[in-house]
This record gives structure tokens, sequence and C-alpha cells, in this order.
């Protein structure tokens, strides 16, 4: 278990690595600024709490940059935490295809990032045009290629037991024993 959960973790950073590449190329090609959203959505939970991120008040410099801040660092960690639960979910999931699980972990990523903003009132998706919806969709889609495809290279299912003996099981089964106790050293 706890191989999978590393497991989900890298492939969770290399998921927000992914979405946040497409998101600074798309920003690149259309000239079109940061989203503000992510520090709305830390501003809205810091008035929701009581909060003060600065002493200064709430229309400091200093609050305005920790939001910043603290938006970005609530996005890193929704894409871990996905990747987590990616790696906690995918062993019992059977033989379903690699653009399935690619586009279920792209989906559970806009939602876990997008869910918090809606309820807080920062955004509405029904009001949104096609182009955001655009620049919503394809760095998440970029995120679950990346996580997927990364839990999959580091993980593997647990082999299947074959009934009798021959040289090739053998072979593998030597072989197996020789990388535990290879990682285990």
């Amino acid at each position: 278990m706890r191989r999978t959960l590393l497991a989900g973790l890298a492939a969770g950073a290399a998921g927000t690595t992914a979405l946040d590449a497409v998101s600074y190329l798309d920003m690149l090609q259309r000239a079109r600024p940061a989203s503000t959203t992510p520090e709305e959505t830390a501003r809205r939970a810091e008035d929701a709490l009581h909060l003060s991120l600065s002493a200064e008040g709430p229309d400091s410099d200093a609050a305005a940059n920790r939001r910043t801040a603290l938006g970005a660092l609530l996005g890193i960690a929704a894409g871990l935490a996905t990747g987590v639960a990616y790696g906690l979910v995918r062993p019992h999931l059977g033989r379903v295809p690699l653009a399935a699980l690619m586009a279920g972990a792209g989906l559970v990523a806009n939602v876990g990032t997008t869910g918090p903003m809606v309820l807080l009132g920062v955004t509405d998706p029904r009001t949104w045009s096609t182009s955001s919806w655009l620049s919503d969709f394809f760095p998440h889609l970029a995120y679950g290629v990346a996580t997927a495809g990364s839990f999959e290279l580091m993980w593997r299912p647990p082999a299947r037991r074959r009934a009798g003996f021959t040289p090739r099981s053998g072979a593998r089964a030597v072989a197996r024993a020789c990388r535990s106790v290879v990682r285990t050293a």
C-alpha cells in the first residue's frame, strides 16, 4: 500500500507540473493574464474562516501576496491529493483502458479544484465562455494524462499465479526474489 501511495504522490506531482505547463503555454500563446480565481478563493476562505493573512489588514500588499501564494499552494495540494487518491483507487480498478483512467484523473482534478471555487461563489461554470472552458479543459486533460501515465509506469499489478512449474516460471521467480533482495538492501 505504501508503494501505491508514493507512486500516486509522484504521479500527482507529474500531473500538477503538466497542468501548470499547459496553463502557462496557453497564457504565452494567447497573451492572457493569469487567473485570479485561486487568489479570490483564498480570500473567500480567509473571510469565511475569519482569518487575516497580514497584520496590516486584508487589503495590504502583504495579504495580497500571501493570497497569491496560498492560491498556488492549494492548487498544488489538490494535484498531489488527487494523485494519492488515484494511487489508492487504481489497484482496485482492474483492466480499465488507460484513456479512461487518464480522463477520470483529469475530471477528478477538475472537480477538486473548481468545486471549492463554486462553493465559495468565486466562479460559476454555467456562465463560462467556450474559451474559458477550453482554458480549463486542456490543462486538466494534461493532468490526467501525466498522472495516470506516470502511475502506470511506476506501478504494476500483482502477477497472476500460474499452475505448475516451468523453466520460464522458475526464472521469473528467481528474478523476483533477486529484485526483492536488492530493494531491501
